[in-house]
């Protein structure tokens, strides 16, 4: 009990004050990529630290940090994005929920390290942010999505939403399957306690889309999201 307190309030804190740093770095001219490698990754790497978290990463020879591509993971806890930033050798840019975008300090620095906003609600608005991801693509930089839109309860993997495939025909790069196995143990979905354990982290080869139109979305979905379910236990 007292332990995930305190565990709770040290990522708080810490989180405050390295959002803080994230705004201050363009200050002194700091672009996107600097907030990246000297912020969102340290700031992942120490809370998974102190937290007593273990991660075994395997397929980094399959990762081409200067090739844009589209990162795809599964989702089982929000430990998944302090695993990746930690651990994935990528200045990628994070496709998330807009109304994480709202949130005071988060958000701000969220959008100073160039992550993208999605508003699902409206599909005008969602259109114009799949169009702004397929740009920063095209300009070099690479993206990050959870395909299933939300975590896992169990970790079991979740049939996957259909926008990021739009986004991969349209920027015409390749998806890179990842899988995260076992973190819904460390912190389930709904609850702030935080367990000590280990996990793996698994990157799989790029699928090219090479001969993939609109009309074959359904058929690379089920190409991901078998690339993504051989890798879980």
């Amino acid at each position: 009990m007292l332990r995930y307190i305190v565990l709770n309030a040290f990522i708080g804190l810490f989180s405050v004050i390295m959002c803080i740093w994230a705004l201050i770095i363009p200050i002194f001219g700091g672009s996107g990529r600097a907030v990246h490698f000297r912020c969102a990754v340290p700031w992942s790497k120490v809370i998974l630290r102190v937290c007593g978290i273990h991660v075994t990463v395997r397929g980094l020879e399959n990762v081409s940090p200067e090739v844009p591509r589209i990162y795809m993971c599964n989702h089982q806890s929000f430990f998944d994005i302090w695993t990746i930033l930690a651990f994935l050798p990528v200045d990628f840019k994070f496709i998330l929920k807009q109304e994480l975008m709202k949130i005071p300090l988060l958000g701000p620095a969220m959008t100073q390290a160039g992550y993208i906003g999605i508003e699902r609600k409206d599909p005008r608005k969602a259109v114009k942010s799949i169009a702004l991801a397929a740009k920063r693509i095209k300009d070099g930089a690479s993206v990050l999505i959870f395909p299933e839109g939300t975590r896992s309860v169990d970790g079991r993997l979740q049939s996957f939403k259909r926008g990021g495939f739009n986004l991969a025909v349209k920027s015409g790069c390749h998806i890179v399957p990842m899988a995260i196995d076992g973190s819904h143990r460390i912190a389930t979905k709904g609850s702030l306690r935080i367990r000590k354990g280990s996990y793996s982290f698994q990157i799989g080869e790029p699928i090219s889309l090479s001969g993939y139109g609109k009309r074959d979305i359904p058929r690379l979905m089920d190409k991901v999201h078998q690339a993504i379910g051989e890798k879980l236990s």
